[in-house]
């Protein structure tokens, strides 16, 4: 039986190890989710929320050990590694507190000698494939509306964060949830690829990178069933002449450098009207400074690793790409002496002098770096947010509330922000279009993914 094995970017050593599911041991979890969904679909909604609660419950009072095992699996600097765990419980709850409104019956309106209405009803076996950037939030998007849904779901996480797929299950089995309804797979790619053909899984959730969407939506090519596509990014920040601009200058850099750049919503290009543009870069570039860059378990970092050596040597390689077409790299990596070639640890960057032809306007850098670019007014700075293969999210830094308004119904993105960036309100759709997915998560909307619409249509006897 084949293993996987978790290097954590901290300082290169195995952190864990975990043996990948036999095909025996996948069929028994699918036979079981189905089995075990049967019943499940039947249970009031105040029950799932019961169960749902008392997750949130264990979840919270491990919050200290999952905020420690995170920094070491994917490098998050410690002082920030407890934001995720308050965070996936902002999503629970909330997921959880709209349940009984978001799945109630729709009624069609009185018609005499009739009762109509719809009813949303789960749609079976939900499969989660998360990523590791956030591993916790992106799982909690569809873990725990799929089971308050009435669904059974299975969760694959990256083989980067092992730990917390066996988390989730072990606080759900702890707060009562009926056995056989959630399992954690470890897997291969090739058993993913089965498991998604599989007649007995009925939606996968998918969040990772654009090509790993396309083949998410090649091994589900030949069925009819849902696939929710969390994707790729390359965000863009607009930064007005009436904006204020200490509070601009602080969100954006946050928003660039955040997670080490490896967030799909992080900032990644930044137009500032011309009028603003040097006091801006001024800014930023002090801003970025006085990061601490180092190992991510002492609480004095506030910069750590990416994820592995191979993913800095990529982001390296955007970065030379774009110098060479003309950018100018405004912060002197030695600055930052814990940053070394051969290493996970990568000193941030902001590039200036960009242009759309560079990697670093148009690609995806899953790393801590930013370009700046100035427009003349709002025309230019909506044709070159738009000017992406990508639409996730996309930001104003405005006084004027009307102006965002305006500029955002111009904007192609699945969020728009004014006056802040790189966040997910548990209340709000989250969704992306173009190369940055499709379907949606959290919300009432998020619910309508996670079911399906069955009609009642009953004559009356009179």
């Amino acid at each position: 039986m084949s293993k996987q094995k978790t290097i954590s970017p901290v300082d290169g050593s195995v952190y864990c190890e975990r043996e990948v599911a036999s095909d025996t041991a996948v069929d028994a979890a699918l036979t079981g989710a189905r089995e075990a969904q049967a019943r499940w679909r039947l249970s009031p909604v105040a029950e799932r929320a019961r169960i749902g609660l008392a997750f949130c419950e264990r979840f919270e009072t491990a919050g200290a050990d999952i905020a420690t095992e995170l920094t070491w699996q994917m490098g998050r600097p410690i002082r920030y590694a407890p934001n995720e765990v308050r965070g996936t419980l902002e999503r629970a709850r909330h997921m959880i507190a709209i349940a009984g409104e978001a799945l109630a019956d729709l009624d069609a309106g009185p018609k005499e000698n009739f009762r109509r209405f719809v009813r949303r009803e789960p749609l079976g076996v939900v499969l989660t494939v998360a990523a590791w950037n956030y591993p916790w939030l992106i799982a909690v998007n569809s873990v725990i509306p799929a089971l308050m849904a009435g669904n059974a779901v299975l969760l694959k996480h990256s083989a980067q964060t092992p730990l917390c797929a066996e988390r989730f299950e072990s606080c759900l089995r702890a707060a009562g949830l009926p056995e056989g309804l959630f399992r954690s797979l470890h897997l291969s790619h090739e058993q993913t690829a089965r498991l998604i053909a599989d007649p007995r899984v009925n939606f996968v959730a998918f969040t990772g990178s654009v090509n790993g969407g396309r083949a998410v939506q090649r091994a589900a090519a030949e069925r009819f069933i849902g696939v929710g596509l969390e994707l790729g990014g390359c965000d863009p920040a607009y930064v007005r002449e009436d904006a204020d601009l200490a509070h601009a200058i602080e969100n954006l850099v946050d928003g660039a450098f955040f997670n080490s750049g490896q967030s799909c919503c992080g900032i990644q290009r930044i137009y500032v009207q011309c009028r603003r543009y040097d006091e801006f870069v001024a800014g930023a570039i002090e801003l970025t400074r006085r990061y601490a860059l180092g190992n991510p378990t002492d609480p004095a970092t506030t910069l750590g690793p990416v994820v592995r050596t191979a993913a800095a040597q990529q982001i390296r390689a955007q970065l030379a790409a774009s110098i060479k077409a003309g950018a100018r790299a405004a912060i002197d990596e030695r600055e930052f002496p814990a940053s070394k070639p051969g290493t996970p640890y990568l000193a941030p960057q902001i590039l200036l002098d960009v242009d759309h032809s560079m990697p670093v306007m148009c690609e995806e850098i899953f790393g801590p770096v930013v370009g700046i670019m100035p427009v003349a007014g709002d025309d230019e700075a909506v044709r070159l947010m738009n000017d992406s293969p990508y639409g996730l999210t996309a930001a104003v830094w405005t006084a004027d509330a009307e102006a965002a308004l305006a500029i955002g119904a111009r904007i192609e993105t699945g969020t728009w922000f004014m006056n802040r960036c790189d966040y997910l309100d548990p209340a709000l759709a989250w969704v992306g279009v173009r190369d940055s997915g499709r379907g949606c998560t959290l919300s009432r909307v998020g619910y309508e993914h996670l079911t399906r619409p069955k009609s009642y249509h009953l004559r009356l006897q009179t």
